[in-house]
């Protein structure tokens, strides 16, 4: 921790931080219940929503100083779309990797002859694939839930078709859920699977009634999941107060990429103020150890959920692009390149990132864009002392 003494004093001490229920709102609820807000002398507040959003609204009309948010939400929010044209960014990712997509269970059996393949994870290519061929072969029109149309969890339920042959448009349906209606959904029969973060996918799996058949982290290796948002008003406002907020939450994605530090976070999070679900639905995630459905045993998959390895909190632009063109589905049309630069050079924001890294005394890419965004298979040096982990998606990023 850096010493306060060597920091401006914040324009602001007592902020309200939006969050979901969603395993990965763990940073936000370690730095207040750990003292890290406190140490950083400020006086957070957690403010649970119920959807994404809500959760953008309130961050935009200014209720909360900053959110949990959606990663690729700063960007569209900032574009214009959905009504809204209001400059959001981030200088600080709280998370990679950390979704899942389940299928209702006796869709799964149906289309998967083998559980798993050598590795114990999901054949999640072959699962698609034989999906494509089943609707080919009917009338039946399958209907997906994502959280919102400008979510990883979006983007990755269509790669995931798309990688099988399906056409996200055309051949199936897809809607949006808020996160904790997703199993009520799913056990309904209202859906026949969906996009979700965790610990939605496990509670469907836990309780039989859904199987995941893709992990975030295989359809997009080490995409950012959720990050801090803040309006670029308020930023430009409170700089020092924005700079203390950024420190005591990479603290604490630092202290959570330890397993010790993940596990003992179960009992925090299943308090009623925060997620309100048992212990048992949040472990898989926070130890890297999910079960794909309720008869497997479970698999140790270390990059399910990513706080601090890899540099996760760094705001590559070259990846806020890759998310930028992904989004133009929404719109009819791609988004001319020349916006796509505009909207990461506004939204992500890799100096305040270095900003807060110097005052921590850790190493923080010199670089802003990645060599071959989307082309490493396994961990990589981007320059000297800096690991990045796979970034391969199941379909090309430009596509």
């Amino acid at each position: 921790m850096t010493s306060t003494k060597h920091l401006a004093p914040p324009e602001k001490q007592r902020l309200r931080l939006g969050f979901m229920r969603l395993t990965d709102s763990a940073p936000l609820i370690y730095a207040k219940e750990k003292g890290l807000f406190a140490a950083y002398e400020l006086e957070v507040d957690l403010v649970r929503e119920v959807s994404w959003a809500n959760l953008r609204d309130r961050l935009v009309v200014g209720d909360l100083d900053a959110a949990h948010l959606l990663a690729p939400l700063p960007l569209m929010t900032t574009y214009g779309v959905g009504g809204l044209r209001v400059p959001l960014l981030t200088g600080l990712v709280l998370n990679l990797n950390g979704n899942a997509l389940t299928l209702a269970s006796h869709l799964a059996s149906a289309l998967t002859s083998e559980p798993s393949n050598g590795a114990g994870l999901p054949d999640a290519l072959a699962t698609s694939r034989t999906l494509a061929a089943r609707i080919k072969g009917s009338a039946q029109r399958f209907t997906f839930a994502t959280v919102h149309l400008f979510s990883m969890h979006t983007l990755q339920l269509r790669m995931w078709l798309r990688a099988g042959g399906i056409d996200p448009d055309r051949d199936v349906k897809i809607i949006v859920l808020p996160p904790e209606q997703m199993c009520d959904s799913l056990a309904r029969g209202l859906i026949d699977g969906f996009c979700v973060g965790e610990p939605w996918n496990s509670l469907a799996v836990q309780h039989g009634i859904g199987t995941i058949v893709a992990t975030g982290h295989q359809t997009w290796n080490n995409a950012p999941e959720k990050v801090l948002a803040v309006n670029g008003i308020w930023h430009r406002r409170y700089a020092q107060t924005h700079l203390r907020l950024r420190l005591a939450l990479m603290e604490a994605c630092l202290r959570l990429g330890e397993p010790a530090e993940r596990r003992a976070m179960a009992p925090i999070l299943a308090q009623p103020r925060y997620l309100n679900l048992p212990e048992t639905v949040l472990l898989p995630a926070l130890t890297g150890r999910p079960r794909f459905n309720k008869a497997s045993e479970a698999t140790t998959m270390e990059e399910f959920l990513v706080f601090g390895a890899y540099h996760a909190g760094f705001p590559w632009r070259s990846t806020a692009d890759a998310i930028v063109r992904q989004c133009g589905f929404a719109l009819g049309n791609p988004i001319p390149e020349d916006q796509v630069a505009s909207l990461s050079q506004q939204c992500f924001r890799p100096d305040l990132y270095r900003e807060a890294a110097r005052h921590l005394d850790l190493p923080a890419p010199s670089h802003e864009r990645r060599r071959g965004e989307g082309t490493h298979a396994e961990p990589w040096e981007s320059e000297p002392g800096i690991l990045l982990g796979p970034d391969r998606s199941l379909v090309p990023l430009d596509s």
